[in-house]
């Protein structure tokens, strides 16, 4: 039986088409998987910086506008106007703001707030105005469906019961006096 093996594979090996049909087939699934892995990091690193935008000109609409007391909704609408390529935002995007003490801080939940499509719709965990002076943490948890979800980075990024995968950004203020 080894000999047998053992004589198919030199014969294999002596065709001249043989051998490189061999490291094509070892070869491609890594090329395409290479491929697959840029293009998921390229949609998702522009998706990550349209969330930091959305929520940098939000921030900065919210310090400009200081007599405005900004809803839940409000500045949900705008987070996702302003992070304008980012599908099915009004339903994945989910906020929680908190009053900062400056004196005791020690830092947000380990994990952040996010919508679980998969799951019942629970209230949201913290969602503070604060008060003059205040400083304000605000972060956003967006979910999104990886592009290739069973090859290269699509696979990796750990997921919800829905399938969707998550990316979060943070950003602070300080409430100023009306």
């Amino acid at each position: 039986m080894t000999r047998l093996l053992t004589r198919r594979l030199r014969k294999f090996r002596k065709e001249e088409g043989g051998f490189m049909v061999a490291e094509f087939a070892i070869a491609i699934p890594l090329i395409f998987t290479l491929f697959l892995t840029s293009v998921e990091l390229g949609i998702h690193t522009v998706r990550q910086m349209f969330l930091d935008r959305g929520m940098d000109m939000s921030i900065r609409m919210v310090r400009l506008n200081t007599a405005k007391n900004y809803t839940h909704a409000e500045l949900k609408d705008m987070i996702c106007s302003y992070s304008a390529i980012l599908p099915d935002c009004d339903t994945q995007l989910r906020l929680e703001m908190t009053l900062v003490n400056m004196r005791g801080f020690v830092g947000l939940p380990s994990t952040a707030d996010c919508t679980d499509v998969s799951q019942p719709i629970t209230p949201l965990r913290t969602f503070t105005r604060g008060s003059d002076h205040s400083v304000m943490l605000i972060r956003g948890c967006y979910m999104f469906d990886p592009v290739f979800r069973m090859n290269g980075l699509g696979e990796s990024f750990t997921k919800d019961g829905a399938g969707h995968a998550k990316m979060v950004s943070t950003s602070a203020f300080v409430q100023e006096p009306r």
